[in-house]
């Protein structure tokens, strides 16, 4: 009899069942209706793409969650041999409420085995998607490598991403989109909030920012309407850059801002002396001794109550121990509790501090204003050599110069346009130039502090004022106050220009145009992808509640309403190849290129903690994305006709930094030393530069006599009352003129919630999955880059605990750890996270 022909077709299409095992998380309030859409049969669909050969969108058979109601999240697949290997799959939500989709592992395909899907995003119901949704799986493709079934995918998924520039973004919207800044003011509030539009500009440039889309404003329609504030954590980024649990953010976006509307009564007995003074040291020490106490009943008692955040749970302490009992800054945690009195520790912050990347080598002197002096008038020095002669240790000026010993803090050029202004606020400032020498023992000394103020009257010109250092009487006391007028300067341009711009700012373009323009399975975009985590939803947050008109930030930092315009002002001299550590240790004219030197630069202060620490890490992410990259790309052509790619750079360059986009330092991206070089200055922005400017917020600043951040008065002159009780009482004369009380305990209270490290905190060398890719050969790089960051480490320590490097420690006895890799929760003035999450 002859053989059925059937049993041959029928061992080919022979199925089996694959269970794939899904890790997912509901909505923290999930509705009621979800548990009812599964019992009617409304359930969450998945349907795979695979390799095989003419396969169409209905290849394969659709398959159902299981486990909603009973926990244990699988889905049971129909699965044959000529399906080939799952490359990705759709999903279909037909709840009514939103999910996070984790992952979804399939464990044993045939002639496959394991395959790994990382999906990291939320799922909305369906009707909330013009094009259903697609997750990759985590192998990595170039354009032109992607499988033929996942090419329509791929571009598709990009479209969807990029949205089409119109219309109001919803919660759902998942839409990444350039705007310029034109949601800072109210101006339906009156002229008070009113602040100019930054970006599209040539006078007020600017980095754009996510757009909202929300509708113009009711009295200027150039400007964005703005979210009443109690809706402030609902302004919008794409859902899958909200903070993924309750973060330190929270307090600043929602509780802080609503403290401060309240605390204004609660707070004008609390010392009982002087109504919004500190009246001496000891009353800033009870800020973090015992606290200031709530009474039952009380404002802030009922703020407890009513906000649901564990953070402002743990500001407003209901123990009975006090309510605004900080945490002991490390400045002030040594023995010598004024030891950052000291001229050395004044200087040794500017190497090793909070703001280290501003000082620079002085080339001439007296040292030259590049203002123009048809608009600002003679802004030249007045400094002698009279007034530096004698810390030079027996050497004339010009040989200082020469033997490179002499440094300078320049607040001066980027301060004076703005001053006359600045000064008609409650702020009292000059405009600084602090010089420095270095010493045999490789610290620096403050020589001279000069502090200048525009010409009155409205003519162009300075009127200058030169200190120098004094250890007794009067003129003691206004040396200390000449350097609180230089920390001012220095802590503001911090803020404002290292800070915010320089990190925040600059990189949210290349975030947005990630998203743009490279596909998940980009091996570029898994490259960057844990370098922008949070940093959209960060931003977004600071436009509602910290630098708008009016917000946070305009509160506690002198430049008041001019501070993000006067950021404008700086960022046309933004260089984006200027941002790699080595070229800006160049540019300072604190390094000189040396082939014989490990990292091709010799430093001309040896031991300047943050370059030397700084260039250990820049160098790690060099290494790393370079070996990263040439695993993809294997000579200049495949970086030039990578479309992807080409169209990342346009999108950054043309839209994300389109005040710039005509500069011609901008790599061309036609080579793979291109992509490395732009790689690794955007990784060492996002992670150690953000880390180096960030983290030690509170471990220096936390204590405003060491860092303030205002200024209220003026050098006090002989004869006049404030000079009678600069003579007689020289510590409350110096608290009247910095930060009053109440703004420094709010300055506190953010810088706090600035410097912590959440409970989720990935640090750099770490991912949040191990199976963040599926390519072995990327993972030995990255595991090869974690081991160096180890002995980076200890090589930290190591130099930590060297007693001749006396800059890593200092009179205040605070080790720099600030670029130290790892860390742990709270506030541990250590730790580089892989993003500016904060």
């Amino acid at each position: 009899m002859e053989k059925p022909k059937s049993s041959k077709k029928q061992k080919l299409h022979a199925t089996m069942e694959i269970t794939g095992t899904v890790v997912l998380e509901k909505k923290m309030l999930s509705s009621f209706h979800d548990a009812a859409d599964e019992l009617l049969g409304r359930k969450v669909a998945f349907q795979f793409i695979t390799d095989a050969p003419n396969q169409g969108r209905d290849r394969v058979k659709k398959a159902y969650l299981e486990g909603w109601i009973t926990g244990g999240y699988k889905v049971k697949f129909e699965w044959s041999e000529d399906l080939g290997v799952p490359l990705g799959f759709t999903i279909t939500n037909l709840h009514h409420s939103e999910f996070y989709l984790k992952s979804l592992t399939l464990e044993s395909v045939p002639g496959h085995g394991r395959v790994h899907f990382l999906c990291n995003s939320w799922v909305y119901p369906a009707e909330c998607y013009t094009k259903e949704r697609v997750f990759f799986s985590n192998q990595p493709y170039l354009p032109w490598e992607t499988p033929a079934a996942l090419a329509a995918y791929r571009e598709e998924e990009l479209e969807s991403l990029r949205g089409n520039g119109k219309g109001k973004m919803e919660e759902w919207d998942r839409v990444y989109d350039f705007d310029i800044y034109n949601d800072l003011g109210e101006p339906e509030k009156g002229i008070d909030y009113v602040r100019p539009i930054l970006g599209d500009s040539s006078e007020f440039p600017y980095p754009r920012r996510g757009r909202t889309g929300r509708p113009p404003s009711s009295s200027d329609p150039k400007c964005e309407s703005r979210l009443p504030l109690y809706e402030s954590l609902n302004i919008y980024v794409p859902r899958d850059e909200k903070f993924g649990s309750i973060k330190m953010s929270d307090f600043i976006a929602y509780a802080l801002k609503s403290i401060f509307q309240f605390l204004a009564p609660e707070f004008k007995d609390l010392f009982d002396e002087t109504r919004g003074e500190f009246d001496s040291f000891d009353d800033v020490m009870r800020l973090y001794d015992g606290g200031i106490k709530i009474t039952e009943g009380s404002v802030l008692d009922r703020i407890r109550e009513a906000i649901p955040f564990e953070t402002i749970r743990e500001l407003l302490r209901s123990d009975g121990e006090g309510a605004f009992k900080f945490p002991l800054p490390q400045i002030i945690q040594a023995e010598d509790k004024t030891a950052w009195r000291s001229d050395e520790e004044f200087a040794r912050e500017m190497l090793a501090g909070l703001n280290p990347i501003v000082i620079s080598r002085l080339k001439e002197f007296p040292p030259v204003s590049h203002l123009d002096p048809e608009i600002y008038g003679d802004q030249s020095s007045k400094l002698t050599a009279d007034h530096i002669k004698d810390g030079l240790e027996g050497m004339t000026v010009e040989e200082a110069l020469e033997k490179n010993k002499l440094y300078i803090l320049d607040h001066h050029d980027h301060m004076m346009p703005y001053l006359a202004r600045i000064n008609t606020t409650a702020t009292k400032t000059y405009a600084t130039r602090t010089i420095l020498y270095l010493t045999k023992d490789g610290t620096l000394k403050p020589l001279a502090i000069e502090l200048s103020l525009p010409y009155p009257q409205g003519h162009p010109g300075a009127v200058s004022s030169v200190y120098t250092p004094a250890k007794d009487g009067v003129q003691a006391s206004i040396w200390q106050l000449a350097k609180c007028h230089v920390s001012v300067n220095d802590s503001g341009y911090h803020q404002l220009i290292c800070h915010w711009l320089h990190t925040h700012a600059t990189i949210e373009p290349f975030v947005i145009a990630t998203h743009r323009q490279l596909s998940v399975m980009h091996p570029i975009h898994k490259l960057l992808h844990p370098h922008f985590k949070d940093t959209m939803n960060v931003n977004a947050l600071a436009r509602q509640t910290l630098i708008n008109a009016g917000g946070f930030l305009e509160i506690t930092v002198f430049p008041a309403k001019y501070s993000l315009e006067m950021s404008s002002l700086l960022y046309k001299n933004w260089v984006f190849t200027e941002q790699a550590l080595p070229a800006d240790l160049l540019k300072r004219g604190v390094a000189v290129e040396d082939s014989s030197c490990i990292h091709g630069i010799r430093l001309l202060i040896e031991d300047y903690p943050y370059a030397a620490d700084g260039l250990e890490i820049w160098a790690a992410i060099r290494t790393w994305v370079n070996d990263y990259c040439t695993i993809y790309y294997k000579n200049d052509e495949s970086v030039q006709n990578d479309v992807e790619l080409q169209s990342w750079w346009k999108d950054v360059r043309e839209k994300g930094h389109g005040d710039k986009k005509h500069e011609p330092w901008w790599p061309k991206m036609n080579t793979i030393k291109d992509l490395t070089d732009s790689c690794t200055i955007i990784i060492w922005v996002a992670s150690a530069l953000h880390a180096a400017v960030n983290f030690g917020q509170y471990p220096y600043g936390g204590y405003l006599p060491n860092r303030p951040s205002m200024s209220r008065r003026f050098i006090p002159e002989p004869g006049t009352p404030e000079y009678e009780e600069l003579k007689s009482d020289p510590d409350k004369a110096f608290l009247k003129s910095i930060t009053s009380q109440l703004q420094s305990i709010l300055g506190i209270s953010l810088v706090e919630v600035l410097s912590r490290h959440p409970e989720d905190e990935v640090f750099l060398g770490q991912r949040d999955s191990p199976e963040w890719t599926s390519d072995r050969e990327a993972i030995k790089a990255f595991e090869k880059f974690g081991a160096r960051l180890e002995k980076i480490e200890k090589k930290i320590v190591e130099m930590n605990n060297d007693g001749k490097l006396k800059n890593r420690f200092g009179p205040v006895k605070v080790p720099y750890t600030l670029l130290f890799p790892s860390s742990g929760t709270g506030i541990t003035g250590k730790g580089i996270p892989n993003s500016i999450s904060i």
